[in-house]
């Protein structure tokens, strides 16, 4: 109550922001005779100006009215687009790194190039993000044209360049292209053996476009590079064979709100039988366990046309959100495997993880973000807890006239689909154009079967055609139009009313389905009614629709039955609508649960892949090694001398053979044997300091070998990146096995998030160790080529690799853990005496 009394006398939020922006909004108008009158060379100059400003100290903030009118005078000059005042705010929102929630048609794609120039005139780059290539084909060649008349270069990122390309695109002033392709980019460049070879820079500035989609909805699905594991496909065969013999609800149970599938104690009795085995729950079976799960849950969970698709002998993924086709994405751990033998195409080997991030963690690199959308405030709380981002509301440029009529409820779907035909087809008759939105590929192709029956023209938008989305969707709009979409529905393309549609009432949006988000819904019903335009919408619902039967739950079906309801007669009521989106903030709850739990979990793998790329990096760079190589040289000495100077007996009582088999193994020299003198008043210091000094000998002249010593610290950096690789790789493995069996934590009262967090951090110190250990070891072994060879040692071997959103790894070893972290030699004593390490209780 006292919320609400203080906004209606010092507005929301959102008032006050926009109202600090008008001065700024008066600013740039008041430029707008001045930079007008220029001509096109004088406005050109302006960047270079600007820029000579900046470089001299002025802030970036105080250059954005003249830049900002220096944008709007070049867009009116090349594009015959003049920024609109609601445009110059939500460009100043995206500069300020906030989210800026614009309706369809109110021009966002022409927004960003306002703090696009801006935050270009640094000169450190700046990445436009976008939902598809069409769009980043588009928007650059469209928008490019203002910045290249201002005398900045424009780079796109697509699927298909090479290196030298992508260098050069990611060089430019502004950057399009996908977020897929910058992420892997991210990925591929710190797999690279050649710094000349690394495609991005800094992570600068980003702008998202459709930020909703791309940092919500895509969230859940990491990027993977795998590479190919050594595993045989036959056992996908064989559980795939079982699994139609058991039985629903006898031999597994369904929870379609968590989405699982799980064999009862009688369906785990009858699988053994099949597959011939004693207990499938013997850990020597937990392979087999692991497919037939995975079986199960690509059997009962996983529909075709709806989760997935197969073209040309492929299982490609549907995108839940878009409705569009993710190629070249495959689900982890087996299970895309698992539909591959259900639709009896070719099986894919397994892949083993290389490199792995999620968007989230991607995005949040950048050192300022920013992105733009029809739909977000549903979401702010989830930008704000998750990116720091902020989100203002901009208001539409003329008055948003569409009606949005209340849901129409029906019992069951058939009922449901008849009356939306008839709706179609009356609406078809008048010549109002109508815009049809499915929740899948599988609903769009048998309305269009009803529709074809009646002999009602229409088009058909989803993933198996979607190469003509753009095309298709921008004739949406046009007298008599029927457009099925599913919920792609275009982001993106404008649908532009065609002549005589306005006095018919504009595009009519009807709904045959609410989806789990009211955001998606928001996205389908914003595809009318732009820049003022009229327009309407409506849904039509089932109580047999999933989030009605699943999430609904008896409180709808109660106000149904006390409305009540008789066969082919529709309920419509607000009070019935407010209901499904109490239901539909349920879902999106625990959806946003799903991606924070995803993030807590992946933040721990965060902080390793950063200490592991800076390492890397560093390397590639040109690093010097040679004190890292002392230390860890002088580190294993003291190591092997802490394990074999027994201070209780005499030196030469000493195990010697042990010390040089210890020395042998890791430096590959024989010690030394040390005479009465040397023996005398020994030890672990002096036996450390002995073996540091005959392997650095030793090292040394390896190095004279190679001829220069440029040379040899090439070959360390090499080695050493090449461990790097090898050893991290190996620690992703145990770190998805870990992962894999974290939950059941929980039933021993542990926190599975914690016990986690700590097992992930010895592991990774492990690796660490490993890393240090195994290098020196190769440098000490390896035989030194030719001098002319060298470079040969800078490119492993290259494998085949996946880009997916999800790795399928098999089951890591688990690696050996210290149960306490390594205490260096120099380290303060964890006695407490205030000694170093070495001189208390290390001796």
């Amino acid at each position: 109550m006292i919320g609400k009394w203080l906004t209606q006398v010092f507005g929301s939020k959102n008032e006050r922001e926009l109202k600090r922006l008008q001065p700024l909004v008066a600013r740039i108008n008041e430029l707008e005779p001045e930079i007008k009158a220029m001509n096109d060379a004088q406005l050109k100059d302006q960047t270079p100006r600007l820029r000579t400003r900046l470089d001299n100290g002025e802030p970036l903030d105080d250059l954005l009215p003249e830049a900002f009118a220096t944008v709007r005078e070049a867009s009116m000059r090349t594009l015959g687009m003049r920024h609109y005042d609601v445009q110059l705010i939500g460009g100043m929102v995206l500069h300020g790194g906030s989210i800026a929630e614009m309706k369809t048609g109110e021009g966002k794609t022409l927004v960003a190039t306002l703090p696009g120039y801006l935050n270009a005139l640094t000169g450190r780059g700046v990445h436009v993000i976008t939902v598809n290539d069409y769009l980043a084909r588009r928007d650059t060649e469209w928008m490019g044209q203002i910045y290249r008349f201002l005398g900045m270069s424009v780079g796109t990122i697509q699927h298909g360049l090479d290196d030298r390309q992508r260098k050069e695109s990611y060089g430019s002033d502004i950057t399009y292209g996908t977020n897929n392709e910058f992420g892997f980019d991210y990925l591929r460049d710190n797999m690279k053996f050649d710094a000349e070879s690394l495609v991005q820079r800094e992570l600068y500035y980003a702008i998202v476009d459709e930020v909703d989609s791309i940092l919500v909805d895509e969230a859940r699905t990491p990027l993977i590079i795998s590479g190919p594991a050594e595993k045989s496909t036959q056992l996908y065969y064989q559980v795939n064979g079982i699994v139609p013999k058991l039985k629903a609800e006898v031999d597994y149970k369904i929870d379609e709100k968590a989405r699982s599938a799980t064999l009862t104690e009688e369906g785990v009795a009858h699988a053994e039988q099949m597959l011939d085995v004693e207990n499938l729950y013997d850990p020597s079976n937990i392979e087999l366990l692991h497919h037939t799960n995975q079986a199960l849950k690509a059997h009962t969970l996983f529909k075709r046309d709806v989760d997935y698709i197969v073209k040309d002998g492929e299982v490609i993924i549907v995108d839940e959100f878009t409705g569009r086709l993710m190629p070249g994405r495959r689900y982890s751990e087996g299970l895309h495997q698992a539909l591959e033998a259900k639709e009896n195409v070719k099986i894919e080997n397994e892949n083993q993880t290389l490199a792995t991030i999620t968007f989230q963690n991607y995005f949040r690199m950048y050192d300022k973000l920013a992105g733009m959308t029809g739909t977000a405030d549903t979401e702010a709380a989830e930008f704000k807890k998750i990116y720091n981002l902020d989100v203002s509301v901009i208001p539409t440029n003329k008055p948003m006239i569409r009606q949005d009529f209340p849901d129409v409820i029906y019992k069951t779907r058939r009922e449901k689909f008849n009356a939306a035909i008839e709706e179609i087809k009356e609406l078809h008759k008048r010549g109002q154009p109508v815009l049809v939105g499915t929740v899948s590929i599988d609903i769009s192709e048998q309305l269009a079967k009803q529709l074809k029956k009646r002999g009602i023209p229409h088009e058909v938008l989803n993933a198996k055609n979607h190469e003509k989305e753009a095309e298709i969707i921008s004739m949406a709009g046009q007298k008599g139009a029927v457009t099925i979409s599913t919920n792609m529905a275009g982001r993106g393309t404008d649908i532009v009313l065609g002549e005589g549609v306005t006095e018919l009432g504009g595009l009519h949006i009807l709904g045959t389905e609410r989806h789990e988000s009211r955001r998606i819904d928001n996205q389908l019903r914003g595809r009318s009614g732009r820049q003022g335009d009229p327009g309407s919408s409506r849904f039509y619902l089932a109580l047999e629709d999933d989030l009605l039967r699943i999430f609904g739950g008896e409180r709808i079906t109660g106000i149904m039955e006390r409305l009540g309801m008789e066969e082919g007669e529709p309920i419509e009521h607000n009070l019935i609508s407010r209901a499904i989106e109490n239901a539909q903030s349920k879902v999106e709850a625990h959806n946003f649960d799903i991606r924070k739990h995803l993030l807590e979990y992946d933040d721990v793998m965060n902080q390793q892949r950063e200490v592991i790329y800076k390492q890397r990096r560093d390397l590639l760079t040109g690093v010097n090694l040679k004190e890292t190589i002392e230390d860890i040289m002088m580190e294993n000495a003291e190591t092997i001398a802490a394990q074999f100077a027994d201070e209780r007996a005499l030196p030469e009582d000493w195990d010697w053979d042990a010390v040089s088999d210890a020395v042998f193994q890791q430096f590959n020299f024989r010690l030394a044997k040390m005479d009465e003198n040397t023996l005398d008043g020994l030890n672990d210091e002096g036996l450390a300091q002995a073996i540091y000094e005959q392997a650095h000998e030793i090292y040394n002249q390896k190095a004279t070998m190679l001829g220069s010593e440029e040379d040899f610290r090439q070959l360390e950096r090499v080695v050493m990146l090449q461990t790097v690789d090898n050893l991290w790789k190996d620690h992703l493995l145990s770190m998805d096995h870990l992962k894999e069996g974290i939950g059941l934590r929980g039933y021993a009262q542990q926190n599975p998030l914690l016990v986690y967090k700590k097992e992930g951090f010895e592991m990774f110190q492990e690796t660490i160790e490993r890393i240090k250990s195994e290098t020196l070891g190769i440098l000490f072994r390896i035989q030194l080529a030719e001098p002319d060879h060298i470079e040969d040692l800078q490119q492993p071997k290259e494998q085949p690799l996946v880009f997916s959103g999800g790795g399928d790894a098999p089951a890591a070893k688990k690696p050996v853990k210290r149960e306490a972290r390594k205490v260096g030699r120099n380290d303060p004593c964890p006695c407490g005496s205030g000694k170093k390490y070495k001189k208390c209780c290390g001796r």
